[in-house]
């Protein structure tokens, strides 16, 4: 049967051993190492938050960055977008213009022919106040005619289909003659105006 100490018996024994000069030794170095292990633990512990902390400052610049960048692009588009609106807008009326210039072109012709008789002047002034009326809606809707009469030859807005030599200095680049009016829709030239110019 093994003899057991009683309590008050074991902890003399660990008082006698803790009292020795070895043990307390071995109790601060022990101590030591602990301390050390536990500031190393610290140290490494403070690497990795400061890693992470300048990871995610770095991940964050390239995010904002991004955002930046891609605000930047949809304010541009919008930008396009509403010029190209604009524009939309502005010129919305021109396709139908051109079709009707053909129109106009036939009425003046129609005009230009001699009424003898009461029915055909009657025609005549039918014709003309179409025209009249068909004038009025295209200047409305800011279609005008060019000028080309007897004025300096624009390429922009004149088209030369031939040239006569110049009676005098005064009348050379300038239009002596229009074969087909042109217009202008806005600030477009919708038709060049086909003159001869005198060179």
């Amino acid at each position: 049967m093994s003899k057991e100490k009683f309590p008050s018996e074991k902890n003399l024994d660990e008082k006698e051993t803790a009292s020795t000069p070895e043990a307390a030794k071995k109790k601060v170095t022990e101590d030591k190492e602990a301390k050390k292990d536990k500031e190393e633990k610290k140290d490494n512990h403070d690497e990795k938050l400061a890693k992470e902390i300048a990871d995610l400052k770095d991940k964050n610049k390239e995010l904002e960055d991004k955002y930046l960048r891609s605000e930047a692009e949809i304010q541009n588009m919008q930008n396009r977008y509403s010029k190209e609106r604009a524009q939309l807008i502005k010129y919305e009326s021109q396709s139908l213009a051109k079709d009707i210039l053909p129109a106009v072109d036939n009425l003046e012709r129609a005009l230009s022919v001699e009424a003898d008789d009461d029915v055909s002047k009657q025609l005549k002034k039918g014709v003309k106040m179409t025209l009249d009326s068909l004038n009025k809606a295209l200047k409305d809707h800011g279609i005008v005619e060019i000028e080309a009469e007897d004025v300096k030859f624009d390429p922009t807005l004149h088209q030369a289909v031939q040239t006569v030599v110049a009676e005098n200095d005064d009348q050379k680049d300038h239009v002596v003659q229009v074969l087909q009016k042109g217009y202008q829709y806005k600030d477009r030239t919708l038709r060049p105006a086909m003159v001869v110019v005198a060179q």
